[in-house]
């Protein structure tokens, strides 16, 4: 009786993880945008991270989110930018919008829902464990 519910917590916990780090990275997105105006968003994980104490901050490694984040895995869920869509403004790339993808590494042990949120920062989730988010978070 105590391991299904103890494997149920942990899930619910891995679940609550994966959410707040959706939200993490949408707030980073916001100030690499306000940091980086010229390149607009970012579209990868790596250009939001970087090693504090590595030097100063700049596009590609912006120090914005910490290196569990950084590495695209973190609490039983796999973490990825997508869906980049960009214009060029004088000869360089802007991100004008992004979707942050967060599905359980083991569907039904480490997570039951995949979540997403864009440039809004709307987080939405997927009740099979996916990236097709529909459902608003409550």
């Amino acid at each position: 009786l105590a391991i299904p519910q103890m494997l149920k917590l942990h899930k619910q916990a891995d679940e609550t993880s994966a959410i707040q780090s959706v939200r993490t990275i949408g707030q980073a997105e916001l100030q690499y945008n306000s940091a980086y105006p010229a390149n607009g968003f970012s579209c990868s994980l790596a250009a939001l991270g970087g090693q504090p104490g590595s030097g100063a901050p700049s596009a590609q490694a912006a120090q914005l989110i910490p290196a569990d984040l950084t590495s695209g895995q973190k609490a039983g869920y796999t973490f990825a930018l997508t869906n980049c869509s960009k214009v060029t403004v004088n000869n360089q790339d802007m991100y004008t919008s992004y979707t942050i993808t967060a599905v359980p590494q083991a569907i039904g042990k480490t997570g039951d829902r995949g979540f997403c949120a864009d440039e809004n920062n709307v987080i939405k989730y997927d009740p099979a464990g996916g990236t097709n988010c529909t459902q608003p978070i409550q």
